[in-house]
């Protein structure tokens, strides 16, 4: 007669993965958003961990909470770890030959950069399904399935990925509206149109273009770029272009640039790749076309 006793259980993994998450990004909240759960899921997952290892691992305080002296001491191995679980799941992928290439972008990019560019892309790559994803925070290309990633960010905390374009920013109206802008003082006469992702869009340009006579105001906002853009190119007032983003409307002369004083935001389009899929033909292919 066989015997068949019963075997020491290991947590969920999705409680490791809260744990992990929650570790590595310093919160119950930011491990919600990147794991697509909420902040309560999160903090049952980590409580089920805790009891299973007869331990805490986070300190709780109304201010947030910090890893305990066992939190800290696993943290980095369970990053490790689940690092080379990703890698090992793109492996897969790749050796597998799949024909589809997944990128992640920021949503103005990919609807107003990104989006002229598909076309060659597809037609350079005929076999292959180009997939976008639209992301308002980049993804963590060693664990998520993407490919390619396309987000505006400083270059300096981005050392492995390519530099697109810089950030250039300036006002751009409709022509009708520019017709009355002689000056920029004129600007205190007109509607001010703000991105919400770039509220601060229109003090970065005045105190870079040493413009102190003008004093912002405030004007509708709008959750998504390329609506701003729509209601400049419709007279409904000035919005502070990012020039990348605003390139096929100015060759149209949908909208001008009444002034040239530009600013930098300090930020530039970065694209990175897998690391893993980095030297596959495929990759530097679109890599290459994107970065012309």
């Amino acid at each position: 007669m066989s015997i068949s006793p019963p075997r020491p259980k290991g947590p969920p993994l999705n409680a490791l993965r809260a744990f992990e998450a929650a570790a590595r990004l310093g919160g119950f909240t930011p491990a919600a958003d990147e794991l697509c759960v909420t902040p309560g899921a999160i903090s049952q997952h980590i409580k089920s961990l805790e009891d299973w290892a007869g331990s805490p691992l986070f300190v709780r305080r109304s201010q947030g909470v910090s890893l305990t002296e066992l939190g800290e001491s696993v943290a980095a191995e369970f990053s490790t770890a689940f690092d080379a679980m990703g890698n090992a799941v793109r492996a897969l992928r790749t050796r597998a030959a799949q024909s589809s290439i997944n990128i992640a972008a920021l949503p103005s990019v990919a609807q107003l950069w990104l989006s002229p560019r598909l076309p060659a892309i597809r037609h350079s790559l005929t076999d292959h399904k180009i997939s976008i994803t639209a992301l308002e925070n980049q993804p963590n290309l060693t664990r998520e399935m993407f490919d390619i990633s396309l987000f505006l960010a400083n270059p300096e905390n981005h050392n492995t990925g390519a530099v697109i374009r810089h950030d250039i920013i300036y006002p751009v109206c409709s022509p009708e509206i520019a017709r009355r802008l002689k000056t920029p003082s004129d600007l205190q006469n007109e509607t001010w149109l703000y991105d919400a992702l770039w509220a601060d869009d229109w003090k970065l340009w005045i105190n870079q273009a040493a413009l102190n006579q003008i004093k912002p105001q405030n004007g509708p906002s709008f959750s998504l770029y390329s609506i701003a853009i729509e209601e400049a190119k419709n007279g409904a007032g000035v919005l502070i272009g990012h020039e990348m983003l605003i390139e096929t409307f100015l060759k149209s002369g949908e909208l001008v640039i009444p002034f040239p004083q530009k600013a930098r935001t300090g930020k530039s389009l970065i694209l990175e790749t897998a690391e893993t899929t980095l030297a596959t033909h495929r990759l530097n292919k679109i890599v290459a076309m994107l970065s012309r």
